[in-house]
């Protein structure tokens, strides 16, 4: 049944259908899109199910029904009773206005509407005027009901390269009581999304406008204000050196693990005792606990872990590279090559580290690839009549040793 069947039908029964949220947003902003939600107004519980019984009722909190691969809700209104994300007492029913269905959202941009039927856009917040002006803005009071959007908001100003109006940014501030209650599974969901947009930095510096990054970002907070050589870093403390980092990452691959790791390279930084700036020996040491840790808070995937411990341990010896004895080469490049990160990973976390600075030559990714793939363990193994075992292991190393003093002469 085609949308349009759906809500002539609907109307017929005294309902009407709405396109809403992100839909009609990024329609606005000539994105694509792949999730249609649909807000139904006019109708109750079992008359939609009259109506459609096909439908599947998904939800505990309030109905939602899937059908032709899209939501439709019934417009519903919320009241907040207890902290946190989950605690709201659901009122839907045929009486509930689409305005007091819009009411309830979170931000301006995603509290728009298009009657499916006629085509009528119904913005009663000035959504349209916020998108045209590049500006993230709360729907109303209600937003600081839900400590969730504090991420939300930051999260969609990194997607959208919006800025967040400073009312919205002080809303978010109330909020930070009630962070704490959030699921660890539902953070990294919005970093995740974050760390998918073309300047993830944003993600972080809305959160520090905000004064929310020490809750569930701590690590990154404690980048703020450790101080680096400026010969070297001119960019200013370590936090600024990460986010120039971490957008630099964008330009080199969409793999989400290795953005983390380029965002987590420095963690140890955080770490360095003051007394000790601007330098910090031993960041990176300090740094694979600290990641460790992290990861763990937040419930990560083992995979990002072992990715991000790799960028904080490796790093620095990527970056040193070129001055390595032949035999050190070697030690590096078969360890990161076995690890989660890979070569191509670190080689991409110390590029960012670098900021792109070409005069280092440092290109252990190729390099590396012309060692493994020139002195094989099959290789070596007929050339020396050896067997699987210890000593075809210490052969190869001393062969790959060997081809690397001849590159290096």
């Amino acid at each position: 049944m085609e949308i349009k069947e759906i809500a002539k039908k609907m109307e017929e029964s005294g309902g009407r259908l709405y396109l809403v949220g992100g839909a009609v947003r990024d329609k606005l902003l000539g994105r694509e899109n792949y999730d249609e939600d649909y807000c139904v107004v006019g109708l109750d519980n079992s008359e939609f199910k009259r109506l459609f019984p096909m439908a599947k009722l998904d939800g505990k909190a309030f109905p939602v029904y899937r059908m032709n691969g899209c939501e439709f809700a019934l417009a519903r209104k919320e009241t907040k009773v207890g902290v946190g994300h989950k605690e709201f007492e659901v009122v839907s029913g045929k009486e509930i206005t689409l305005k007091e269905d819009l009411e309830r959202r979170d931000i301006t941009i995603n509290a728009m509407a298009e009657d499916v039927l006629s085509g009528e856009l119904f913005d009663y917040f000035g959504g349209k005027k916020d998108l045209e002006s590049g500006v993230i803005r709360a729907v109303s009071s209600h937003f600081s009901e839900d400590p969730l959007r504090v991420y939300r908001v930051a999260r969609f100003s990194s997607v959208l390269g919006f800025s967040v109006d400073k009312e919205t940014i002080s809303m978010m501030n109330n909020l930070k009581p009630e962070l704490v209650y959030l699921s660890k599974e539902r953070v990294f969901e919005e970093l995740k999304k974050a760390l998918a947009s073309e300047k993830p930095s944003i993600f972080f510096n809305v959160l520090r406008e905000a004064d929310v990054l020490d809750v569930h970002f701590e690590p990154i907070y404690k980048l703020i204000g450790a101080l680096q050589p400026e010969k070297y870093h001119p960019e200013g403390d370590a936090y600024n050196h990460t986010m120039i980092c971490l957008d630099k990452s964008c330009e080199y691959t969409s793999d989400l693990k290795i953005r983390f790791s380029v965002l987590v390279h420095d963690l140890g930084k955080g770490e360095t005792p003051k007394e000790e700036y601007p330098h910090h020996y031993g960041h990176e040491e300090r740094g694979v606990e600290v990641v460790r840790n992290f990861c763990d808070y937040l419930k990560m995937p083992n995979s990002w872990k072992k990715c991000g411990m790799v960028a904080a341990r490796q790093h620095m010896r990527g970056g040193i590279f070129n001055k390595m004895k032949p035999s050190k080469k070697v030690d590096f490049i078969e360890r990161v090559d076995k690890s989660y990160l890979g070569l191509e990973g670190l080689q991409i976390v110390v590029d960012c580290d670098k900021g792109g600075r070409t005069e280092d030559n440092l290109d252990f990714l190729s390099i590396g690839k012309k060692c493994l793939s020139s002195v094989t363990a099959e290789k070596v193994a007929k050339e020396y009549n050896l067997k699987p075992g210890i000593a075809l292991g210490k052969k190869l190393h001393e062969e790959r040793v060997a081809w690397m003093k001849k590159l290096t002469k």
